[in-house]
């Protein structure tokens, strides 16, 4: 018999999958995780129900209640108000749509919400960062211009080089970690996504590596008998065929 514990690894699996299709533009693979991730929505929904707490139609309810009270100026008035929602601030731009879905989010659960408790503490770590700027971002939190996070780049990495050189591995990891925060916001402030980023290269590195491997096994030879300037040539094959293709 299932329940909400045994079912979540199945389900963080099943986002994965779906998420390694959506990487792979495999429109086939996408539909097909889509409903695996539909079946586990199913299945909590049925244990909501069979614990006589909520049913599939109050997961469905819920949803719309959040999106008319998160989106006062789509839906009719009416509607806004049944959702116990009012229009706060006067929508012109995309931005002001992201500014007033932050302050109407805040005034959730009774308004004893937080800026940032609703990032999930589940998270990867890279995207949880992403959404902690992006939270403080939102009421007003951020750099006045984008160029200046490359001032606090350069600073986090040299107070990561000055732990370095004192040998105190705690307060380099401490370091380290300011420097990835502060390349992710330069991510942020530069619109690009980190994690599509990063697996990006990823996958780039997975490539060149199996090209490596695949021409060195043809030499009759293992990796761990060549040098690293052999391998470097022909990793430099292996980009100069990707430059060309």
């Amino acid at each position: 018999k299932q329940t909400n514990e045994s079912l979540r690894p199945n389900t963080i699996e099943e986002v994965y999958e779906l998420c390694d299709a959506l990487m792979r533009s495999d429109d086939k693979e996408i539909c097909k995780e889509l409903g695996d991730v539909l079946l586990h929505v199913f299945f909590y929904a049925k244990i909501g129900e069979e614990r006589v707490q909520f049913d599939l139609a109050d997961v469905c309810n819920k949803l719309c209640d959040k999106l008319i009270f998160r989106h006062p100026h789509v839906y009719p008035p009416a509607d806004v108000e049944a959702a116990g929602a009012r229009q706060g601030i006067q929508i012109e731009t995309a931005a002001d749509v992201s500014a007033q879905w932050e302050q109407l989010k805040q005034k959730e659960k009774d308004g004893n919400e937080t800026v940032l408790s609703g990032v999930p503490q589940s998270l990867p770590t890279l995207i949880k960062a992403y959404r902690i700027q992006d939270k403080a971002r939102n009421v007003g939190f951020d750099w006045e211009e984008r160029a200046q996070v490359w001032d606090k780049v350069k600073e986090e990495i040299g107070e990561f080089e000055t732990e370095l050189e004192h040998m105190d591995k705690d307060k380099a990891e401490a370091e380290f970690g300011d420097v990835l925060f502060s390349l992710i916001n330069a991510a942020r402030l530069y619109k690009i996504n980190p994690d599509n980023a990063l697996e990006r290269t990823n996958q780039k590195f997975i490539r060149r590596f199996n090209y490596l491997e695949s021409k060195t096994l043809k030499q009759g030879r293992p990796l761990t008998e060549m040098t690293l300037a052999e391998m470097d040539a022909i990793w430099e094959e292996a980009k100069q065929i990707e430059r060309e293709s």
